[in-house]
């Protein structure tokens, strides 16, 4: 092939290879356990001897304090309640997909959400996308999706929309919808 790289054969990473590959993963973003081993998984053999590695090196990881899926889960809630102001329930399904177990994510997001007006957040989270209030039901509808994608609950939705005066016949028809 002219134009083509030629490939090195695969050479695994040994521990102290794999740990540093480990340290500048976690340097550049914070990661759960579930996340660095699904990145380390690609640099070691795919057998127990590779897993064996990648434990030893999870374990050094968790025992300088570098890794940790609680501080990870609370760090992660409080961001996205805070800049993106998302609701629980989106918060909670992030943190699933990143690997962090579910007693966990609970213990976290009970902490988290405690004392939180919801209706506030949901708002908030209007604000920061710039959406006016809906004129008309097709509006409405496209603010309460939003508001479903951001994780808050239907009561939350339902309460700022009828601070902006949408139809009681428009919400009727949207609990319908949700119900089915």
């Amino acid at each position: 092939m002219p134009f083509g790289k030629s490939k090195k054969p695969f050479e695994p990473f040994d521990e102290n290879a794999l740990h540093e590959y480990a340290v500048k993963a976690l340097g550049r973003r914070m990661r759960t356990v579930a996340e660095l081993t699904r990145l380390m998984r690609t640099k070691v053999e795919p057998d127990e001897y590779g897993r064996a590695k990648i434990d030893a090196v999870v374990l050094r990881l968790k025992e300088y304090g570098y890794l940790n899926d609680a501080d990870f889960a609370a760090y992660y809630t409080k961001l996205r309640q805070d800049n993106a102001s998302f609701g629980r329930r989106r918060v909670q399904q992030d943190l699933a997909q990143k690997g962090v177990k579910a007693e966990l994510v609970a213990e976290t997001l009970d902490r988290a959400y405690e004392n939180v007006d919801e209706e506030a957040l949901a708002r908030r989270h209007l604000e920061r996308k710039r959406v006016k209030e809906p004129t008309n039901d097709k509006e409405a509808a496209r603010v309460m999706r939003m508001l479903m994608r951001a994780g808050f609950s239907s009561g939350a939705i339902f309460k700022v929309l009828r601070r902006w005066n949408v139809s009681d016949e428009a919400l009727s028809a949207f609990e319908d919808g949700e119900a089915e």
